[in-house]
């Protein structure tokens, strides 16, 4: 009996109280480390630029968003207030109880590219095609809402969209539906990869590309592919290795692209100045948008970070899930928007770090 209670309150046995992974229960503000510390004014921001978007979409954001009008050019302290008197943090599991997951990076790459073909832009980016029907699930089970399916119609049959393979391959099926060409061989895979980003034209103007749609096809990471073909080991896999390796490889290349079917569709920004659009419809804030998996945690939800860089320095910071992603599945798992240029690519182009997350949930009143 005493043996029993003791193996019970012994830590090392939690397993034996089963912690549904997801969403716990609220913690203390003095959980959240560095929390005093975190200069809020730039996620004021990104808290500014969702509201519209929020109140339009979630009741208990209508009155959060009338007092965020009301403070006009708060300091660090008063955010810091606001936050805490009308957000409770929760802790996010994982599976089996556990606190740390994996915390990656994206960025907005920048592309060298035309409106026309020419001898040197010839690589395609494609808008979504004419051709691709999108399919709501839920219009015949409510229970999955938010599914879709991608297919064409194939006499009289509704089949998968073409897979990258497919796309890229010597029938070029969707050839006079391109926004733009670009000089890099592999620039539109991991402008996929990354969904969005900017094309230099040669007179120097500046076009800003757009998530638009995706294939349906699930999204398998080519890094993956080539630890497979002992191309790479596991530890040395990054933005850097993979690009440098399709670089020696080119005879090999399309067979490792053509690991991942899925494949993204563009359109073009309208205004450059701001950020790219995530999930959410919102400007994405470099660092201070967060990319997550929805059926976790409910876009525009503030969440708290607590990892570190890729050098080792400390990166606990308030963030927003304003977007998704294809690799991003899971509770404990997100993808930092690490915003333009070459410090954002070095970043993101490294960042697999573990690392905690808390979701701020609004307190009712």
């Amino acid at each position: 009996m005493c043996l029993c209670c003791a193996i019970i309150l012994t830590s090392s046995c939690g397993y034996l109280f089963k912690r549904e992974p997801g969403i716990g229960d609220a913690v203390r503000y003095s959980k959240l480390t560095q929390w005093q510390q975190d200069d809020l004014q730039q996620a004021w921001l990104a808290m500014r630029q969702q509201c519209p978007r929020m109140a339009g979409r979630d009741d208990a954001w209508v009155a959060l968003c009338a007092s965020v009008a009301v403070l006009q050019d708060p300091d660090n302290e008063q955010i810091r207030q606001f936050f805490e008197t009308r957000f409770k943090p929760h802790r996010i599991y994982g599976k089996y109880g556990k606190r740390e997951g994996l915390i990656t990076g994206y960025y907005e790459p920048v592309l060298n590219g035309s409106l026309e073909k020419t001898d040197r832009y010839r690589y395609p980016i494609y808008a979504t095609p004419k051709d691709m029907l999108v399919i709501e699930l839920a219009d015949v089970y409510p229970k999955l809402k938010g599914m879709r399916l991608r297919g064409r119609i194939d006499g009289n049959k509704v089949v998968p969209y073409h897979s990258r393979a497919t796309i890229d391959g010597a029938d070029q099926p969707l050839e006079g539906q391109e926004i733009l060409w670009i000089d890099d061989p592999y620039g539109s895979f991991f402008l996929q990869i990354q969904g969005s980003g900017r094309v230099r034209l040669e007179d120097g103007t500046m076009l800003g590309v757009n998530y638009a749609n995706q294939n349906g096809h699930p999204y398998v990471a080519i890094g993956k592919k080539l630890v497979q073909i002992n191309a790479l080991a596991l530890e040395d896999v990054s933005l850097f290795t993979i690009k440098s390796w399709l670089q020696k490889n080119p005879d090999r290349a399309n067979e490792v692209l053509n690991a991942n079917p899925s494949y993204v569709f563009f359109d073009l920004r309208e205004n450059i100045e701001e950020g790219p659009r995530g999930s959410l419809n919102v400007p994405l804030t470099a660092g201070r948008s967060l990319a997550v998996d929805k059926r976790v945690i409910p876009l525009g939800t503030p969440v708290w970070i607590e990892t570190t860089l890729p050098d080792g320095s400390v990166y606990q910071r308030l963030m927003f899930a304003q977007d998704t992603g294809g690799a991003i599945k899971g509770p404990v798992r997100a993808d930092v928007f690490f915003g333009t240029g070459e410090r954002a690519e070095r970043l993101a182009g490294e960042m697999k770090q573990a690392g905690s997350l808390f979701a701020l949930l609004p307190v009712a009143e």
